[in-house]
């Protein structure tokens, strides 16, 4: 397990890199093996492009280590949270991209204004609550993580797979570590959009119901009917 996960995780740290949404060191990504229940995390402070499979930390679900010879992520305990309480999900991301960290900072939820939101989030993009001064104190990761899952709390997480942390930045997870950063890319363009759209018309609305439910659901669920069926054919 931990080979195949380490190498898939490593590509997802790297690609994050090379994406533009965590400039320096400011994001990471993570991907559990949920038979084992260990967690395969960059180490903290790490520069993507000299990260290694080697160079992975490993921990369980209560953030002991497992293996590695450098410090995990500072945000450990908030993925590890959200892994306990979303057993559907692969892998987590989190950046300081900089149009998702703007919503963030403002507090406020991102609304369904077009389709290329309703493609993937099945409804306004939350935010959470501020962390009070006690939970900042003690455990902020893992408030931090709470707080999450608190904001979900009747909500389905595979159908709006994103979060922004109120004065943080956003967390984006999916079946896998890579999807979790194809999320968090998209989440960064739905809030750069949505911000565009407020400059030109401050009193757009949300789109139609139905237009949302129609784009969704063409991309999710039983009657899907978007992209292929299976692997593309090689290219000769």
């Amino acid at each position: 397990m931990e080979n195949k996960l380490r190498d898939e995780v490593c590509q997802a740290n790297i690609a994050l890199g090379e994406s533009g949404l965590a400039p320096l060191t400011w994001g990471n990504v993570s991907g559990i093996d949920r038979e084992k229940g260990y967690v395969v995390i960059k180490p903290s402070g790490y520069p993507y492009s000299q990260l290694r499979p080697q160079d992975l930390v490993i921990v369980d679900l209560e953030g002991h280590l497992v293996e590695g010879y450098l410090r995990p992520s500072s945000d450990i305990a908030t993925h590890i949270q959200l892994y306990k309480a979303f057993p559907e999900i692969g892998g987590i991301c989190h950046t300081h991209s900089t149009f998702a960290c703007a919503w963030a900072q403002s507090g406020k939820e991102v609304p369904v204004l077009g389709t290329t939101h309703a493609d993937t989030f099945y409804g306004p993009i939350p935010c959470t609550r501020d962390l009070s001064e006690e939970e900042v104190k003690e455990a902020y990761e893992r408030n931090t993580g709470k707080v999450i899952v608190e904001t979900f709390s009747g909500k389905d997480p595979m159908a709006c797979p994103g979060v922004l942390v109120k004065n943080h930045g956003p967390f984006t997870w999916g079946t896998s570590a890579s999807a979790a950063v194809e999320i968090a890319l998209i989440l960064e363009n739905v809030c750069h959009m949505a911000t565009l759209t407020y400059v030109i018309n401050p009193t757009v609305k949300s789109a139609p119901d139905y237009l949302i439910e129609k784009h969704y659901k063409r991309k999710h669920g039983d009657t899907a009917y978007y992209g292929q069926k299976g692997p593309l054919p090689p290219k000769k």
